[in-house]
């Protein structure tokens, strides 16, 4: 019997580019060195959702059929991301749904935090609106003014960043031109 490999979908490759730029941003050492967030699993989880949610943001934006099925194959590999990632550090398979569930509401509140901040057009409202919502989601309120500062004017720069970017990089797997 001959089996025959599937060629690989071009548009999930290019998501797991995509997803793979967006995890190598929110793992940038300096988040977590001079933007004070815990370099924890619950830290680490908390910046790849901010940066999956400025992706998400600027594809939501766009607006194209292209840009919603990159959204949905993003959200797959987060979902994958975040099994696995609880898979590795234990968790077993009787927990793995309640705890990727958890994981997903936690996505769709953060999503929802950063775009309505990011949605404000006063520059001192934006910042102030995503400043809590960073307090709230990446420090639980427990950080240290001048790293919460540092990691708001950095997550700033890195959202209009992205806002910049047109269809055909994001689509093409980049987070840069």
């Amino acid at each position: 019997m001959l089996f025959r490999r599937k060629a690989p979908d071009p548009e999930e490759m290019v998501s797991k580019t995509l997803y793979d730029a967006i995890v190598a941003e929110a793992r940038r050492e300096d988040w977590y060195v001079a933007g004070g967030v815990p370099d924890s699993v619950d830290g680490r989880f908390d910046m790849l959702a901010f940066v999956l949610s400025l992706a998400v943001v600027r594809l939501e934006e766009i607006g194209s059929d292209r840009c919603g099925r990159m959204i949905v194959r993003l959200t797959e590999r987060f979902v994958d991301d975040v099994d696995a990632s609880l898979r590795q550090i234990g968790i077993g398979d009787m927990m793995i749904g309640k705890h990727v569930g958890r994981g997903m509401s936690a996505l769709g509140g953060r999503l929802g935090a950063y775009r309505a901040a990011l949605s404000i057009a006063d520059k001192d409202e934006r910042r102030h609106s995503l400043k809590a919502a960073m307090e709230r989601n990446l420090y639980r309120d427990e950080g240290q003014e001048v790293a919460v500062d540092w990691a708001v004017d950095a997550g700033l720069a890195l959202a209009a960043h992205i806002a910049a970017l047109d269809e055909a990089t994001l689509t093409g797997g980049r987070l840069s031109t």
